[in-house]
């Protein structure tokens, strides 16, 4: 995966100017857009059009700094009127184009990035393959910000929300794999954009002819391959700690690769204030 990311940056190097196909692009590396997406923003800590849109822009900072028309240099990266060109120019320099050309600066630039495998060999992952027939997750669902780092309040707030009793109820509805009560991540966007909307769903995994109570959401999952990740320790910081290594260690050096579809975790089990817990992380995962 290391070999693939670096020839997707050397092709994005020399295609700054032009459209780029990335379905198009993961195909003939052998990968899939999804995941290609995916693995970048992980290792890279911003999505791949960030960086395609940073990398533009410092180089279009060299052609803004001579003396050819505006209009022409924001048409040669992909700007239909210099308002757009400036829009992305001033987001990345924090001035725009004019005023780089009057004053020569200030300027940022986004240096090109190279990825590297580090192996250490120090941290062991308790990890598992599944096959699992095509179930349904059920429960309670919200639209809620993706929040890379730190408790997400929107979620606390919509699992604060239900009351007491529906936990208890949920978890008397859960008749297959994962297990328990349920934090699932759906309709997630590919390139993990902090910020980005996603579909929140406190519930339970039930199969897939199980009826669903009129008042539940429902997300159908199909049949398929899941990697299961335990970890344990403070929380949430060993989820998002877990999720990141699954970037960095696991898939890089494994022959399964994310594909579309909800991640899960399920809490084995947690401190009464929820300051520590045991769980799982299951992730859709396909062959490369």
């Amino acid at each position: 995966m290391i070999a693939v990311l670096n020839r997707l940056v050397e092709f994005v190097e020399g295609h700054l100017t032009d459209e780029i196909d990335v379905a198009g692009l993961a195909m003939s590396l052998g990968t899939t857009e999804y995941h290609l997406r995916r693995m970048f923003s992980s290792l890279a800590g911003m999505p791949l059009s960030e960086y395609v849109r940073r990398r533009r822009m410092a180089v279009a900072a060299a052609d803004v700094l001579g003396e050819g028309e505006l209009l022409g240099i924001a048409v040669k990266y992909g700007y239909g009127s210099t308002e757009a060109f400036g829009r992305a120019f001033r987001s990345v320099h924090g001035v725009a184009p004019g005023d780089v050309r009057r004053a020569g600066g200030p300027l940022r630039t986004q240096p090109q990035l190279r990825f590297r495998l580090t192996v250490e060999g120090n941290t062991t992952m308790d990890t598992r393959i599944a096959d699992r027939p095509a179930f349904r997750l059920i429960g309670h669902s919200a639209r809620v910000p993706l929040i890379h780092h730190g408790a997400n309040p929107h979620i606390q707030a919509h699992i604060a929300s239900l009351p007491a009793g529906e936990h208890i109820r949920l978890k008397e509805l859960s008749n297959t794999e994962p297990a328990g009560l349920l934090q699932v991540s759906a309709d997630v966007d590919p390139d993990y954009t902090e910020g980005s909307g996603l579909t929140y769903l406190h519930g339970v995994a039930v199969a897939d002819k199980t009826p669903v109570p009129e008042e539940l959401d429902a997300i159908e999952v199909p049949a398929g391959t899941w990697a299961v990740f335990k970890a344990e320790g403070e929380y949430p910081a060993v989820l998002q700690s877990t999720w990141a290594a699954t970037a960095t260690d696991w898939f890089p050096s494994s022959p399964w690769r994310l594909r579309p579809g909800p991640s899960i975790v399920a809490i084995l089990d947690r401190a009464a204030d929820f300051s520590t817990a045991s769980c799982e992380l299951w992730l859709p995962v396909e062959r490369a």
